[in-house]
C-alpha cells in the first residue's frame, strides 16, 4: 500500500534509532543536573588504638578512639555555577534534538519525493520502452522488402537500448533513495516501499535580509554556539570561584581510657593551603577557550549567511524555471508522445520525428520532475538553516 510523505516522516520519527541517542543524551545531562544541585558528602574520620601509661609506679593502658564527622563547604556561589552549567548541558541536549528532528524531517521528504520521481521516470522509460519495442514489428511489415524497414526497426533498437539504460539508471537511484529511507526509518535495508507522489507548493517569496534576521533568531548552530558561549562564560566564573579553598567543617569526639577516662568534644575545621597551584592556570585556560567560543560564533555567523544566501539563490533560480513551465506541460508531453505513436504507425509521421518525440518526452519528465526536487530541497534546507516555519514548505 503506498504510503505518503507525510507518513514516512511520522514513521522516520517514530521509529529511527539516532533518535533515541539523542534523548539519551538528554537524559544525562538531567542526571548531571541532580548531581551538580547536591553538597558534597560528609566525611567520617574513625581513629582506633590502644594507649599505654607508665610514670613511677603507676602502669595503666586501655582504649583510645577519634571520631570526627566533617561536612565541606565549598565557597558561595560555586554550586550555583555548577546548576546553571548543567541547566546549559540540558539545553545543548535538546537544541541537538530538535535539529536532528528538523534534518531527519527534511531528509525522509527529500528521499520519499525522489522515490515517487525516480518511480514516475522508472514508468515513463519502461512506456517508451514498450513502445519502441511494439512498434518494430510495424516497421518490418509496411514494406515488403529493401533495406529502408530494416534499417528503421535497427534505429528503433538502438533508441530501446538507450532508453533501457536510462530506465535502468532511474531503478538504481530508486534503490539508493528507498534503503536510505528504509535506515532512517530503522527497518530493513531491503523492506520494499511504495511511496505516494505528494506535491509541494514552493514557499512564499521572502526577502534575503528577513530570512537573515530569523536567522539570527533561530538557526540551530548558532543557537548551540550561543550556549556554548554562555556556558564558556559560567565555567570562566566557575573556575576563578575554584581557586577559593573548600572548608571543612565538623565537631569531633575523643576519649582515651587508661587508668582514667579522658574526653576531648571539640569542632574540627581543615582548608587546603595554595602554595603550589593557587588554580590561576585553569583560570586562563577557561578564558581562552572562551575566546575560541567567541570566534567560532563568528565563523559560524559568516558560514550560516553563505549558506542562506546561496540556498536563496538557488531557490529563487528554480522557482523560475518552475514558474516558466505550464502547470499542465507533464501531461502535454505525454499525449505528445501517445499522438506520434499513433501516427507513425498509420505512417503520417516520419521515423526521426517519433523517436524525437518519445525521447523528449522522456527527458522532459526528467527534467520537470528534478527541477521539482531541487525546489524542495532548496526550500527544506533553507528550512533548516533560518530554523522557523516561515518557509516550510506544504503539501497541496
Amino acid at each position: 500500500m503506498p504510503v505518503t510523505i507525510d507518513g514516512l516522516v511520522t514513521q522516520a520519527l517514530a521509529r529511527n534509532p539516532e533518535l533515541r541517542y539523542y534523548k539519551a543524551e538528554i537524559a544525562v545531562a538531567k542526571a548531571g543536573r541532580k548531581s551538580a544541585g547536591k553538597l558534597p558528602n560528609p566525611e567520617l574520620d574513625l581513629e582506633v588504638g590502644r594507649k599505654k601509661v607508665t610514670g613511677g609506679d603507676a602502669k595503666a593502658e586501655g582504649i583510645a578512639y577519634s571520631v570526627t564527622l566533617a561536612q565541606p563547604i565549598e565557597w558561595p556561589g560555586r554550586l550555583g555555577l555548577r546548576k546553571a552549567i548543567a541547566d546549559r548541558d540540558i539545553a545543548l541536549a535538546e537544541l541537538g534534538l530538535e535539529r536532528f528532528s528538523a534534518y531527519l524531517a527534511a531528509r525522509v521528504k527529500v528521499l520519499g519525493y525522489a522515490l515517487a520521481t525516480q518511480q514516475e521516470i522508472a514508468a515513463t522509460a519502461a512506456e517508451v520502452a514498450d513502445r519502441f519495442t511494439s512498434v518494430k514489428e510495424v516497421v518490418v511489415q509496411r514494406e515488403p522488402g529493401g533495406v529502408a524497414p530494416m534499417l528503421e526497426a535497427k534505429i528503433i533498437e538502438a533508441a530501446e537500448i538507450v532508453i533501457q539504460r536510462e530506465a535502468g539508471e532511474a531503478a538504481v537511484e530508486m534503490q539508493e533513495a528507498l534503503l536510505e529511507l528504509n535506515q532512517l526509518m530503522g527497518r530493513r535495508a531491503d523492506s520494499p516501499l511504495q511511496v505516494q507522489r505528494t506535491e509541494f507548493k514552493p514557499p512564499s517569496r521572502t526577502e534575503l535580509v528577513s530570512l537573515l534576521n530569523e536567522a539570527a533568531r533561530h538557526n540551530y548552530d548558532l543557537l548551540v554556539s550561543a550556549a556554548e558561549l554562555e556556558k564558556q562564560g559560567l565555567q570562566v566564573a566557575l573556575a576563578k570561584n575554584e581557586r577559593y579553598p573548600t572548608f571543612t567543617v565538623g565537631p569531633s569526639l575523643s576519649q582515651e581510657r587508661a587508668g582514667e577516662n579522658e574526653t576531648v568534644i571539640g569542632l574540627s575545621l581543615s582548608v587546603p593551603l595554595p602554595l603550589w597551584d593557587n588554580g590561576q592556570p585553569a583560570v586562563d585556560a577557561s578564558i581562552a577557550r572562551r575566546m575560541q567560543g567567541e570566534a567560532s560564533l563568528q565563523a559560524t555567523m559568516r558560514e550560516v549567511e553563505r549558506q542562506i544566501t546561496g540556498a536563496w539563490l538557488l531557490l529563487e533560480t528554480q522557482r523560475k524555471r518552475l514558474d516558466g513551465w505550464k502547470p499542465e506541460a507533464q501531461q502535454s508531453f505525454a499525449e505528445a508522445a501517445r499522438q506520434a505513436d499513433r501516427h507513425y504507425r498509420l505512417g503520417a509521421v516520419p521515423l526521426s520525428t517519433y523517436i524525437e518525440m518519445q525521447e523528449k518526452y522522456l527527458e522532459a519528465t526528467e527534467a520537470i520532475n528534478a527541477t521539482r526536487l531541487e525546489v524542495l530541497r532548496a526550500a527544506l534546507d533553507l528550512e533548516q538553516l533560518v530554523g522557523t516555519p516561515a518557509v516550510k514548505t506544504s503539501t497541496k
